[in-house]
């Protein structure tokens, strides 16, 4: 019979989630200081990172390997900081002169 570790299951679960969120932390950085240059909010951004950080102590109340499997740092997507898309302006429209004005 195979008796698993729990506890050994939670560091190896903490030490995949770490590498999971290292690159998502890396590219909410950017995100951060984008948002910080174009003056646009950063709330989503902050949250984001913070659920990201926040994501190992859930192994902590986890006491099945299942549980541990089933957590995973893919979550909310956070809409990274786009440069704004200028709203397309009219052409002005010539109208015709009425007849007899020229």
């Amino acid at each position: 019979m195979i008796v698993i570790d729990i506890d050994k299951a939670k560091a190896i679960t903490k030490d995949r989630l770490r590498a999971e969120r290292t690159p998502l932390l890396a590219a909410l950085n950017v995100a951060f200081q984008r948002a910080l240059e174009s003056g646009s909010d950063t709330a989503a951004i902050v949250a984001e990172k913070q659920r990201l950080r926040d994501i190992t102590s859930l192994v902590d109340s986890c006491t099945t390997t299942d549980e541990l499997k089933a957590l995973s740092c893919a979550a909310p997507v956070v809409e990274l900081v786009a440069e704004p898309t200028p709203e397309p302006t009219p052409e002005p429209v010539a109208e015709p002169a009425p007849e007899g004005e020229a």
